[in-house]
């Protein structure tokens, strides 16, 4: 059930608390800011800006896939502009279309910064319990050389594709955990299920920009609960769990932003991982009228992991 191993949680500097990927940006249209493109099967087409599908080329997420999935290998893709920028990656609004059919779906692709850029904030506390077989690769990570980066955004675009489709196949079948469903692993870019309205091409808000009644919100800590009972159960903490990476889709509270996520049993620090999460969230529900208490919930999700 464990795929995945985390470290130590970051220090955070005074001032503004920040999240992963929370910069409030969310464009209708944009220009697209991920790696230039090095197949010629990349290369959008000048009239259109259609590329063909990546699906081929891909690792593809948890069967059977989704009935609103395209997967032809005729299909293209179409960028639409950009739905969330941050610190570690972009998310981009992507239309799959079969051409001449009414085949086609939204997908919203996520990209890892590449190692131009600063990168990961605080990956050296993650890198710990992510090893690699080989010391030369492993030294590379460590040093942050270019190729070093490369490798941890690789490596935290895989952990997110895993963490989902083990995630993704519990909520299937037990319906107490709710994540996009991931579509396609490829290189550092992660496709994911677009979350939103369709027509308008607007992502699902996230739970920090909602002021929910008394009703809905005791909904969604119930929600939130389930899930992360179901997160203990699987091995897993979120790792840097916030209103900021919890959309509201139909009601539902969705998880996201998983690139982080903890193996708390391996993890010597996992039952913190485990109290950040849960103190963080239960904070923000306090704020808002809903009383919680953190070291009963993060007890009980340290018995359901199995941690003494």
């Amino acid at each position: 059930m464990r795929d995945h191993d985390s470290s130590v949680p970051e220090r955070r500097a005074r001032g503004k608390r920040r999240f992963d990927d929370d910069e409030p940006h969310f464009l209708k249209r944009g220009r697209p800011s991920g790696p230039a493109p090095t197949d010629p099967d990349d290369e959008p087409d000048p009239e259109t800006g259609e590329v063909w599908s990546s699906w081929d080329d891909a690792v593809h997420g948890p069967q059977p896939h989704p009935a609103w999935l395209v997967t032809e290998l005729a299909a293209k893709d179409t960028e639409l502009g950009v739905l969330k920028t941050g610190k570690e990656a972009d998310v981009h609004l992507v239309r799959r279309a079969v051409p001449e059919t009414d085949r086609a779906c939204l997908l919203a692709a996520k990209r890892y910064r590449d190692p131009r850029h600063r990168l990961f904030h605080r990956d050296a506390g993650y890198l710990e319990g992510r090893r690699v077989r080989r010391s030369r690769e492993m030294r590379a990570m460590t040093g942050r050389t270019a190729f070093g980066r490369q490798m941890v955004a690789g490596q935290w675009a895989a952990a997110e594709f895993a963490a989902l489709a083990r995630l993704w196949e519990i909520g299937e079948r037990f319906g107490t955990v709710a994540v996009p469903y991931p579509v396609q692993l490829r290189g550092t870019e992660l496709m994911l299920e677009f979350l939103g309205d369709p027509d308008q091409g607007r992502a699902a808000p996230r739970l920090a920009e909602l002021r929910p009644e008394a009703g809905e919100l005791r909904r969604l800590w119930e929600q939130l609960v389930d899930a992360l009972v179901v997160l203990a159960r699987a091995g897993y903490a979120h790792g840097d769990l916030s209103p900021y990476n919890l959309l509201v889709h139909q009601g539902r509270l969705v998880l996201i932003d998983l690139p982080q996520v903890v193996d708390v049993v391996a993890n010597p620090q996992g039952r913190e991982f485990l109290a950040r999460d849960v103190r963080v969230v239960a904070t923000w529900f306090t704020a808002r009228g809903l009383p919680q208490e953190p070291d009963a919930l993060t007890d009980l999700l340290a018995r359901e992991a199995g941690l003494r």
